[in-house]
């Protein structure tokens, strides 16, 4: 089974078509999925910009369905005048007539009868169908063979869920719209899977750790204190106290596996090149990975200046690199002339070899899995590991994320920050927004505009981005930029580099942007639907303004009337800063069950487990993986043996590998 096979087994419906409700046209209700038996009375092209219609009707009333920008010829073979088909869904009412515009499926009685009465729908890609997803999906759940169960029986037994195969069934081919709930029994299934293996292979990375030895390396304290001197501010409190417990791991012999929990602005980056110092000054390297090349390049300018000030050595590996320049980074780095490499994964290519890798620090740790953190401490038995995380992580979900971890927190801002102005403001006065920006813009000020969405989807209300950007490029011209996640990876960095350069004065983006982009002359934060973003997301979208010296403001545009938790969320925002106390908020918000429909409370990693619904399992998952190791470290029990299949099927089978060759 490759893994696209999985890939497509684990990308779970996010709901259904339910096509059981089969009324005639006179009781059928408005606005609700329906299918309908009709006869097709007449076409009707519109010679103008009109939809190509198609009269019908049942014996008890009659209906038009509407197509626009229609394939005419498709239309005539689907709908021959004279004959009876089924058609599926939404009737309104326009002009006081019935009218299905765009029917999802028509179909004869054949058609009808191999038809799902309950159809999953799943979450788009782009340049996929639904259609094909369905397909694809059906044709992998057949293909799937039955393997040994890995969960124990009176676990199963007790929580009345299926068998693994049993589940992905359930879920790929519904037969009641509760199937693929978040809480149905095939969902709780796989999520706890997925949570036991990310749990089994956090115990068994923790127990090899501890296992090996690491290198104590003593910095002297000389290039640090070089770029101490450099900075423009001293060092905070907690960034103190975390580069103490950082130096005191790198001191030791014992390797370092530590979390650096980090609030937006307080200072990582600091920390992280003073740690990599005192790991030069003990002669060895240092590497910096990102998770983006964006990033990788910002990290680099940053850590530059600062660098060359100490008299140290920083290279950049990407993937982008040119094959020249990158076989003369790689030979540096082999031979030792480069002392800190910053990159992006492309640092974990088996080709890139170090002269004698000592620390190995990963930003934005639900970027990286387990498997990946293993690969870049598998370039030298001894490296020291450590994992800076922007996103504050309430102390209740720290041990079961980061269990093989020992934890730092960087509490305050650095001087300098100022607060940002953040103000809640209804949907229905965008017009006085979109003048407020344009009286910035004449400023100078430069803009992010967050919508929720790429495109506009059917299921929900939401501005999206391409047309947002459209309505502000006709007012603001090409200062106007677009990003978001389906944009090539060379098309989005050249236009995150035009909206650092000025070029771009508002860039209209999704949430691509809410992780780590420094663009210190942004001043304004527009997040449109903002009550559909989770706290942690809102949080780390602000973070992106408020970094140079100019005042901020943080406009959280909201549809009314808000929710209780929406409400709550929101004024939460208003009311504080500090990213702990927000991220202790959502945990505590999310345990009332509020989703607003759209998913935002996915656990960072996982592809079927979730927080709010699933976070109840993850106690049991960490205890049962702390039980299973006690008893059969080696996995060699039947169980054990079927549990590496586990570990295999979700993408942690790195922690395999350590058994082999440990």
């Amino acid at each position: 089974m490759g893994a696209r096979v999985l890939d497509v087994l684990f990308h779970v419906p996010a709901g259904v078509l339910d096509r059981r409700r089969r009324p005639k046209l006179a009781e059928a209700p408005l606005d609700v999925l329906v299918m309908v038996e009709v006869t097709v009375e007449r076409h009707r092209a519109s010679g103008g910009k009109g939809p190509y219609r198609v009269y019908c009707f049942d014996d008890t009333g009659d209906i038009t369905l509407a197509f626009f920008a229609p394939q005419t010829t498709w239309i005539e073979r689907a709908l021959p005048v004279g004959e009876k088909r089924w058609v599926s869904g939404k009737i309104e009412l326009f002009d006081g007539m019935r009218q299905m515009v765009h029917p999802d499926r028509i179909v004869d009685e054949e058609g009808l009868a191999i038809l799902p009465l309950v159809e999953p729908v799943y979450p788009l890609t782009e340049g996929l169908f639904p259609r094909q997803i369905q397909k694809v999906a059906q044709a992998a759940v057949a293909k799937l063979p039955d393997l040994p169960e890995w969960q124990d029986a009176a676990w199963l037994k007790a929580q009345s869920w299926p068998g693994f195969r049993q589940a992905l069934t359930d879920l790929h081919t519904p037969e009641t719209p509760e199937a693929v709930a978040l809480d149905a029994p095939a969902r709780q299934r796989l999520a706890y899977d997925e949570l036991l293996a990310s749990q089994l292979a956090l115990g068994m990375i923790r127990a090899r750790n501890r296992a090996m030895p690491g290198l104590a390396v003593a910095g002297t304290g000389a290039v640090s204190a070089k770029i101490e001197a450099a900075l423009p501010f001293s060092l905070t409190a907690s960034q103190a106290a975390a580069l103490a417990e950082i130096r005191a791991d790198i001191a030791s012999p014992n390797r370092m596996l530590r979390l650096l929990q980090g609030d937006v602005g307080s200072g990582k980056t600091v920390v992280a090149l003073l740690a990599m110092a005192t790991m030069v000054e003990g002669g060895r390297q240092a590497a910096l990975m990102a998770p983006t090349e964006i990033l990788a390049r910002q990290h680099l300018a940053s850590i530059e200046p600062l660098a060359a000030a100490a008299g140290l050595r920083v290279g950049l590996i990407t993937g982008k690199d040119k094959p020249r320049e990158r076989a003369r980074l790689q030979a540096e780095l082999k031979e030792g002339r480069i002392d800190i490499v910053v990159g992006t994964h492309a640092l974990f290519q088996d080709e890139v070899e170090f002269h004698d890798l000592g620390l190995a620090i990963v930003d934005e740790q639900h970027r990286f899995g387990v498997h990946q953190r293993l690969a870049l401490s598998r370039k030298n038995a001894a490296v020291d590991v450590l994992v800076m995380t922007a996103t504050p992580i309430p102390r209740s979900l720290v041990l079961t994320y980061f269990g093989d971890m020992d934890a730092s927190s960087l509490r305050e801002k650095p001087p300098g920050r100022k607060p940002v102005d953040t103000r809640l403001v209804s949907l229905e006065r965008i017009g006085e927004v979109v003048g407020a920006v344009g009286r910035l813009l004449q400023s100078g000020a430069q803009a992010y505009w967050v919508c929720p969405l790429i495109a506009e989807s059917e299921t929900l209300d939401v501005a999206a981005a391409e047309d947002r950007f459209r309505d502000l490029a006709g007012m603001f011209g090409d200062r106007v930029g677009l990003l978001h996640g389906q944009m090539k990876s060379a098309d989005k960095d050249a236009v995150m580099a035009r909206f650092v350069a000025g070029d771009i004065r508002v860039l209209v983006a999704t949430t691509v942007i809410e992780v780590g982009v420094n663009v210190p002359a942004a001043t304004v934060m527009v997040v449109e639907h903002a009550e559909r973003f989770g706290l942690a997301q809102l949080h780390q979208l602000r973070g992106r303004i408020g970094r140079g010296s100019e005042k901020s403001v943080c406009l959280l545009l909201y549809k009314g009337p808000l929710g209780e938790v929406a409400r709550k969320r929101l004024e939460i925002m208003r009311e504080t800063e500090d990213g702990f106390r927000i991220a202790e908020e959502d945990l505590r918000l999310r345990g009332e069950g509020d989703l607003l429909g759209t998913r935002q409370s996915g656990l960072p990693g996982f592809r079927i487990a979730d927080f709010e619904p699933h976070g109840h399992l993850l106690p049991a998952a960490h205890d049962d993986a702390r039980l299973i190791l006690a008893r059969d470290a080696g996995l060699t029990s039947p169980r054990g043996e079927a549990l590496r299949t586990l570990l295999y099927l979700f993408e942690r089978d790195e922690a395999v590998r350590l058994l082999r060759s440990g």
